[in-house]
């Protein structure tokens, strides 16, 4: 799953590239994908969960240290100079943590719908509330928040009228904001994705669905391996 979503980011990176070649003009998002490239290798040579975690931690740094690149549009009112989480401190965060939230939500329903317990994970450890099991299946599905991100902030859907800052200097989206994001949530899990595993096309909402029945087979020996998604 780690590579996987290492793997992914590198997707991202690339399709930005081949649309859009002006974002590398001193080099940095091919250096950013070489090392991602690296990193993958190093993951499968890895024996221990704290060594593994170290190495997701990095790729994920290198990642957002280049993404504020491929923020074409609107620069004044959205940029990323880093991940923030809890809160969020700029609009591009708020709007990843929120899409990344619903994600998850819909890992965790999707792993009780097929019989596995979402708070058990393999990577994230047991946390009180948190549904460690989703949190690790939907690493590999990031690059589709992050994508649907970009398009939203270029292509205008957003601005910076859909968020408020709070007095503690978390920045949220507002409710004309959360209408707007969850408007383009629905109409990208409509679109289709080819699988890579099954080999044909399924809605991006089934994902959440179809990778946690995949998860079910391998814990139950149906399958010899679990199947990440990998966006190719």
């Amino acid at each position: 799953t780690v590579a996987t979503k290492i793997s992914n980011t590198c997707y991202v990176l690339k399709r930005s590239l081949k649309d859009y070649p002006q974002i590398n003009s001193d080099g940095k998002v091919s250096e950013c994908i070489t090392y991602l490239k690296e990193k993958i290798q190093d993951v499968y040579n890895c024996n221990d969960r704290e060594t593994l975690m170290g190495l997701e931690g990095k790729c994920a740094k290198q990642y957002f240290s280049v993404f504020d690149r491929m923020i074409l549009q609107q620069k004044d009112d959205f940029f990323l100079t880093s991940r923030t989480k809890r809160p969020p401190l700029d609009r591009v965060n708020a709007v990843l943590s929120f899409l990344y939230t619903i994600m998850t939500a819909q890992y965790a329903s999707a792993l009780e719908g097929v019989g596995l317990d979402s708070f058990l994970g393999f990577y994230h450890a047991m946390r009180s509330g948190r549904s460690s099991l989703a949190c690790d299946l939907v690493e590999e599905s990031r690059c589709i928040v992050e994508r649907l991100v970009l398009t939203m902030i270029n292509l205008k859907i957003l601005n910076r009228n859909d968020f408020e800052t709070q007095v503690s200097g978390a920045v949220m989206l507002n409710q004309e904001g959360r209408k707007k994001v969850l408007a383009q949530w629905q109409e990208k899990k409509r679109s289709q994705i080819m699988h890579p595993y099954l080999k044909q096309k399924i809605p991006v909402g089934l994902l959440p669905f179809v990778q946690s029945n995949l998860l079910a087979k391998y814990v139950r020996g149906e399958i010899q391996e679990y199947p990440c998604f990998l966006q190719k």
